[in-house]
């Protein structure tokens, strides 16, 4: 049996047991399917089927999963869109070539609806010959461009036929992304139960912890540091989580102490993963340690110079506009710079993200641990600033758990920072911010703080 067909087939014998919470209601894996069922015959009277090219707008929720699922079974290529991308979402339909929409219409209803694209993709054009659902996401381009990256279900779904521990998960990180996509997938692979969000504040998800008793939080170091700062954890029951698991950014080491304080019997797990290539297997070094395994089953991995490279069975189709990123072997240059510890790695930061001080490679994510540290400082962001004989400076904003005379300020960090860094990593300038700029997955944007004055 295929991967789809095995993964389908394990959800439908999940009969009774719960499946989705949604606004403190459970629904089970028969009324999950039954839902899919439902929107097969929706998909099947609006002529979307195999090879369709099929977009929906949405956030976690039983009637989402099931839209999703549906799409699925009905080998179509599923292109899934939430509120937040709704800015880019007419350049996103042309280039996937998306003939239907599916979106709420206002009322608490759904609607499907032709779009306006009348162009196809060459490249899904080609993946129709072998009959199998596929999934389109988008990534940012570094021309400005959001650049379509083209999967097949069937290669995705490969990692999850041998069945895992079941977990009660929040479905935190988002369905237009690689990464919340994996996680979902990975929920009901093996039987567990997707505890779906009103919002991804600090408040609504230590609610769902609480009301849901979630035993696995995926997010991002950026959302705990909030988490932290903003002390919505205090007085709550978190104690049913077990499994925290972090990425997409590198994590602090201050965030990773208070973190596992929060959350003592959890264990804080980092993994890593790329659009282009799917979620490896990872392993912490420990639970307080930022240096990890990767690899496993389906992925292999080597160092270059100090740049992480990964080659993947579940790598993608291919890119929909633009070249391919892989060599001739079949690998692909993450641009991540990592430090090696035999077969360990730690992820040191991207390389666009380096601060290159008269020639000196300065990560900001080190410099950010370190003001972080400070008393009184809730949060950091670093990035370049121009200077006219080192090419570059080091340029921090922070934010505090209460104010602070400026000057003694900058005066107080900067003497911190010497004590602990090199003198070319020590800030240059520091602001103060009254919260930082992040975006909707909940990762830092430095180039967000490069306009201010």
């Amino acid at each position: 049996m295929t991967a789809v067909g095995t993964y389908l087939e394990r959800l439908q014998a999940g009969g009774p047991a719960p499946a989705v919470h949604e606004a403190g209601v459970e629904h089970s894996y028969h009324q999950l399917m039954e839902r899919a069922d439902q929107w097969s015959g929706v998909l099947e009277g609006h002529g979307i089927g195999g090879g369709s090219v099929c977009a929906f707008v949405g956030d976690h929720s039983l009637d989402t999963i099931a839209l999703l699922l549906a799409l699925i079974r009905r080998r179509a290529v599923a292109v899934p869109f939430t509120p937040a991308s709704r800015g880019e979402m007419a350049r996103c339909l042309g280039i996937a070539g998306a003939r239907s929409l599916v979106e709420p219409d206002g009322s608490g209803r759904w609607r499907v609806r032709p779009t306006d694209v009348t162009s196809t993709n060459p490249l899904i054009d080609s993946f129709r010959a072998a009959d199998e659902p596929g999934l389109v996401v988008f990534t940012s381009g570094s021309t400005g461009e959001p650049k379509g990256i083209l999967h097949s279900f069937e290669r995705v779904l490969r990692k999850f036929v041998a069945a895992r521990e079941a977990h009660r998960t929040v479905l935190f990180l988002l369905l237009d992304h690689f990464g919340g996509l994996n996680t979902l997938l990975g929920v009901f692979a093996s039987l567990g139960v997707g505890i779906c969000l009103r919002d991804r504040s600090p408040a609504a998800v230590c609610d769902a912890i609480e009301v849901g008793r979630a035993t696995l939080l995926p997010t991002t170091p950026t959302f705990l540091n909030l988490l932290i700062t903003s002390g919505a954890y205090r007085g709550r029951d978190l104690s049913s989580i077990r499994l925290i698991t972090y990425g997409t950014e590198v994590m602090p080491e201050a965030t990773l102490v208070r973190a596992r304080e929060i959350f003592p019997a959890a264990e804080l797990k980092q993994t890593y993963g790329l659009s282009e290539l799917g979620v490896l297997r990872s392993k912490s070094e420990a639970s307080g340690s930022t240096f990890v395994r990767l690899g496993g089953p389906g992925f292999e991995v080597k160092v270059v110079d100090g740049t992480l490279w990964v080659r993947s069975e579940a790598n993608m189709i291919g890119y929909l506009n633009a070249p391919s990123p892989f060599d001739g072997e079949g690998w692909l240059c993450t641009g991540d710079r990592v430090e090696q510890k035999g077969e360990l790695v730690r992820i040191l930061g991207r390389e666009s993200d380096v601060i290159n001080v008269g020639g000196q490679k300065v990560f900001p994510a080190e410099i950010e641990n370190v003001l972080r540290e400070a008393a009184h400082v809730s949060d950091a962001t670093v990035r370049a600033a121009a200077h006219p004989l080192l090419g570059s400076v080091v340029h921090a904003t922070v934010t505090l758990e209460r104010p602070e005379d400026p000057v003694a300020l900058r005066e107080r960090l900067r003497r911190h920072c010497a004590a602990r860094l090199a003198r070319y990593k020590v800030p240059v300038r520091i602001d103060v911010a009254d919260e930082l700029p992040v975006s909707e997955r909940y990762k830092k944007i430095r180039d967000a703080l490069a306009d201010r004055p």
